[in-house]
């Protein structure tokens, strides 16, 4: 993920905090500050937070490592001050294995927090002036020991992008199809987030914002759904541009503009000699026209990030592919050779069209089907 500052690998995993994560701690700082709180409660304040992310990052790792028990793959795991992501390679197509991909990260919480009851019993502590709603070094456990149940029951909330939205699709696609359970869950978080949405404007702005999270995030989950089954039983052949525009890493700029001026293409494969060296897309070169004029080569502003497709790859695949990556154009290799590109836009346009085709297909078996009344 973009402006995210590497803190290493934990089990081959790689992990990332997100530098906005630094402005969530000095603003912390600076409240309670103006708070008149002491540098003790300050500090205590900080490595709560501190200490609630470390939480998080256990959370995001449980599911990471339950996934790779079934062979799926985690890219990366980013601490953003939301909270964590743990990006999978792919989903879990068995319901079983999404059931206990999704429950492992709650279930690391209510561990964590079976560990800090342990504790809670075994150390003494003195009950004079005890205040649960200040953090200080007796009251830290106890905090984050209830901060733990909460991040597990807050991510069993049965509604995307939340685990409790995973687990109740697992659920579902039990006896419905995964499609049709993806749309069950997603329609039970939009109406929780609505819910949210309406005690937030009353009571609480936080629960507002929770209520947009879930709503996008329930949203964002269907549609993915959606192109996943349109995708299905489909490969990279499929969709393979043959009629594409090269240029070379010897090229100047000023070559490139004149093909995206005179044709519809975005984004350029160059080469290197029979070799893809890189890619160059509509605003790497209005960018570099900007910093280095129209004189300079290609070679020197290109993408030098080429990933490549086979023939017979699957479109979902492939698709993912795109996703994790973050390219625009793909070459497709067979055999040593360039058979030809795929255009990430040219695989909406796929599923816009197979969509499209569905639908008229559904709207012809509904007239061809006879009215039935019931009284």
């Amino acid at each position: 993920m973009k402006w995210s500052l590497s803190l290493g690998r934990v089990s081959g995993i790689k992990v990332f905090i997100h530098w906005t994560f630094l402005i969530l701690v000095s603003w912390i700082i600076l409240q309670n500050a103006l708070q008149g709180q002491t540098l003790e409660q300050i500090f205590w304040a900080v490595i709560f937070i501190l200490a609630i992310f470390a939480c998080v990052f256990l959370h995001e790792l449980g599911h990471a490592l339950a996934a790779r028990h079934y062979g799926i793959q985690t890219q990366d795991i980013t601490i953003l001050p939301i909270g964590g992501l743990a990006r999978l390679q792919n989903l879990p197509e068995d319901p079983k294995q999404e059931l206990v991909v999704a429950l492992a990260g709650p279930a690391v919480n209510v561990v964590i927090a079976a560990c800090l009851f342990i504790m809670i019993s075994i150390l003494p502590f003195s009950q004079e002036n005890f205040d649960v709603m200040t953090i200080d070094s007796r009251t830290f456990l106890y905090t984050l020991f209830f901060a733990n149940l909460i991040l597990a029951l807050f991510n069993l909330i049965p509604a995307f992008p939340m685990d409790g939205g995973r687990v109740l699709r697992a659920l579902l696609s039990f006896r419905l199809s995964w499609v049709k359970a993806t749309r069950i869950a997603a329609s039970v978080g939009q109406v929780l987030a609505i819910f949210f949405v309406v005690i937030g404007l009353f009571y609480n702005p936080i629960l507002l914002l929770i209520g947009f999270f879930i709503f996008l995030g329930a949203q964002a989950e269907a549609s993915f759904s959606e192109k996943r089954s349109l995708m299905q039983g489909f490969h990279v052949y499929d969709v393979i541009m043959k009629d594409f525009r090269t240029v070379s890493v010897e090229d100047e700029l000023t070559d490139a503009v004149e093909l995206l001026l005179n044709g519809q293409s975005t984004v350029f494969l160059v080469l290197e000699g029979d070799h893809v060296a890189g890619t160059l897309s509509k605003n790497e070169i209005i960018k570099a026209l900007s910093e280095y004029g129209k004189h300079v080569k290609i070679g020197d502003v290109m993408n030098r990030q080429v990933e490549t497709l086979s023939y017979d790859m699957p479109l979902e695949k492939a698709y993912q592919q795109f996703q994790q990556k973050r390219l625009m154009v793909m070459p497709v290799i067979e055999n040593g050779s360039l058979m030809g590109i795929v255009d990430v836009e040219n695989i909406h346009e796929f599923i816009m069209i197979k969509h499209a085709v569905g639908a008229e297909k559904s709207r012809s078996k509904a007239a061809e089907e006879p009215y039935h009344y019931s009284s």
